[in-house]
């Protein structure tokens, strides 16, 4: 395995801390290659016009957040813009309180690009953009250089600034958009940080009153929590127009909505991602594609669920004719399996070579080990009930990092018995992944090896 060191880097730490990598996720992907074949053909659409809604439903500690982390990483290659969202009791798509516009401005917040992947890249959008449309104009009108002190020079330049944002002007929020934006250009041409600042503040949602963003920005129009979609959708429409391919928004633990107690504000909600559907199958969005990660008690509970909403349910139900061995993955929903006891060996063991080559040292752990590490794990009291993926991983990166620094730790206490008697096993146990999938033909009873819910490889 060739990996870089910051990638190992920001593998390790975020599986000893239980969540899912930020980076090299390629290194660790295990069975879901065609999860990751699906979005690259949604991306690809994306990128001719379409916009997209999907729904990854699995229980916790599924890979529901490993799959939009995926989508992040390869996005970022196809040139997309990505954001993400958690929806928590004071973050959800409908409200009259503050709440809906507090996700928008989460979302603002961690807009990212494959030069800034941890938010808080507005701000480096808007700045590449002009500095783009300044070379340009340089190239096309024939000057010498950027000079900001050429008068004709700045004219052409904000010309071709309001060539961009005046397209914006026929949708709904365009003409207050287009003219924030080139209010956010005289700031960075006047080098009028105020100026930029006030710009980005009304971009992300953080004016509270249209007298402040009047007296500010000369703007009659703030966005809030009825508003703050249709700016979403324009966002869209102008990453496309400077050079992007789109806009990705990853929205996760949507079970909070399900949790919403009050009946009409919860149906609002699940009104307003309704309204989203049918903008992305009736062609009335350009440039975006939206996903949602939840449990499949938000999705099918008919009483507090997705599917209490009929005209969702209508719209959700899986394909019928779908089997665990033949998935429909360009529906809407899409309902994350299981690994395989054979993907389960082979993902400890991609962490095992990951920590061997960080650390440089030579892997001592047998294929013997790695099996009854597995076997040990669902074993435990209340595994089959608790365990999740997060945590098995981060006990086998503890297991590492412990062996790693501690050369004549007692390996018994991590693997059990089976360090003891290594080689009876060894004769005894074939060393592949099929015989965790055939325990009978591995010389030991079945019961000492159950089944495995190491259901994703989402850590």
């Amino acid at each position: 395995m060739n990996i870089k060191k910051k990638d190992s880097t920001a593998i390790l730490n975020a599986l000893s801390g239980g969540v899912v990598p930020s980076r090299g996720l390629q290194y660790v992907m295990v069975g879901r290659q065609q999860e990751a074949d699906q979005i690259m053909k949604d991306l690809a659409n994306i990128k001719e016009g379409a916009s997209f809604v999907k729904f990854f439903i699995g229980d916790f500690g599924s890979g529901k957040s490993f799959v939009q982390a995926l989508i992040q990483q390869i996005a970022f290659k196809e040139r997309f813009i990505v954001s993400k969202a958690d929806f928590t009791p004071e973050r959800r798509l409908y409200a009259s309180d503050g709440k809906a516009l507090a996700m928008y401005t989460e979302m603002m917040n961690n807009l990212s690009t494959s030069t800034k992947p941890d938010g808080n890249a507005l701000g480096t959008i808007l700045d590449k953009w002009i500095s783009d449309v300044q070379r340009q104009v340089v190239e096309e009108r024939g000057y010498n250089g950027i000079d900001l002190n050429n008068r004709n020079y700045l004219r052409d330049v904000k010309q071709s600034i309001e060539d961009v944002v005046n397209q914006l002007d026929s949708l709904v929020g365009g003409y207050d958009l287009s003219r924030i934006l080139t209010s956010y250009y005289d700031g960075f041409v006047m080098d009028d940080s105020e100026k930029q600042r006030n710009a980005l503040r009304w971009l992300r949602g953080e004016f509270t009153t249209k007298t402040e963003a009047r007296q500010d920005l000369g703007v009659r129009e703030i966005i809030d929590d009825h508003s703050y979609y249709d700016y979403i959708k324009v966002f869209s429409q102008f990453f496309r127009k400077i050079g992007y391919s789109g806009l990705v928004i990853n929205f996760d633990e949507a079970i909070n909505l399900y949790k919403i107690t009050h009946t009409q504000s919860r149906e609002k909600n699940y009104e307003t991602i309704l309204k989203i559907y049918n903008d992305t199958l009736q062609g009335n969005l350009e440039g975006l594609y939206l996903t949602f990660g939840g449990t499949p008690t938000f999705l099918e509970d008919e009483r507090k669920g997705l599917f209490s909403y009929a005209a969702l349910k209508r719209r959700l139900q899986t394909n019928r004719y779908e089997t665990a061995e033949f998935r429909d993955l360009s529906q809407p929903v899409i309902t994350l399996t299981p690994l395989k006891h054979d993907e389960t060996f082979v993902l400890v063991n991609k962490i095992k070579e990951i920590h061997a080559i960080h650390y440089k040292y030579e892997d001592t752990i047998s294929e013997v080990e790695v099996m009854q590490f597995i076997n040990e794990e669902y074993n435990r009291p209340g595994a089959e009930d608790h365990l999740t993926p997060g945590d098995v991983v981060r006990h086998w990166v503890q297991a590492l990092d412990m062996i790693h620094q501690n050369p004549e730790y007692d390996r018994t206490r991590i693997f059990g018995e089976v360090v003891r008697e290594e080689k009876k096993l060894e004769t005894e146990t074939p060393e592949t992944p099929e015989a965790l999938e055939k325990p009978e033909e591995a010389g030991k009873p079945e019961e000492v090896r159950p089944k495995s819910r190491f259901t994703t490889s989402e850590v």
